[in-house]
């Protein structure tokens, strides 16, 4: 079977995906066309969306293709988003335990508790049933405590391809600052109530 036009089989498999979409999925979905001409118009489309008159582009993430917003829409597009319903923060103490996880996986609560200097456990929970780690085995030490790593979910919630996309302890550092400042002072325009 031939599809007469492939690239607009393609566009609608890649956005209809809940996730991002391996092109060996894509190739299992249509086993009649041969990779290579998949490929091939995948790269196409990819060269399509590229164009300025798009507001979305196709992205490698986590391994997969997605549809994408382009960063240079990012700021007008945020403040859309808030309008529409409030966002989903992670909490400071979230995101540096999520940070020690990613930058040393796989690792323990000990050692997450070791570098942070604070108890971890119930910021784990929240990052396990948000599904941004998971369990990742047990280390072979006394006791064989559970070892923690980075999820495809977190890839796909910080719009990352792999592990290596990761910013440099720096610029994350400098994130954990600005996210922690803006927390302060959303704080303080809250009134007494809301607070306590």
């Amino acid at each position: 079977m031939s599809y007469p036009n492939l690239s607009a089989l393609l566009e609608a498999i890649i956005y209809l995906a809940k996730e991002p979409v391996s092109i060996d999925a894509i190739h299992k979905a249509l086993p009649e066309v041969d990779r290579e001409t998949i490929e091939r118009a995948i790269a196409l489309l990819i060269e399509k969306y590229q164009m300025e008159n798009h507001g979305i582009e196709i992205r490698e993430v986590a391994d997969g293709l997605r549809f994408s917003t382009k960063p240079e829409h990012h700021e007008v597009l945020k403040k859309f988003l808030q309008s529409q319903h409030p966002p989903t923060r992670l909490s400071l103490a979230a995101l540096e335990t999520l940070a020690v996880i990613a930058y040393k996986q796989p690792v323990t609560v000990p050692e997450i508790q070791e570098i942070r200097g604070v108890q971890a456990s119930g910021v784990i929970k929240t990052l396990l049933d948000k599904k941004l780690v998971s369990a990742g085995g047990r280390k072979e030490v006394l006791g064989r405590p559970i070892l923690y790593k980075t999820t495809k979910e977190f890839l796909i919630h910080f719009g990352l391809k792999d592990i290596g996309e990761l910013p440099s302890m720096e610029e994350f550092e400098e994130l954990i600052r600005n996210e922690a400042s803006a927390e302060e002072s959303v704080q303080a325009e809250l009134p007494l109530e809301e607070v306590q």
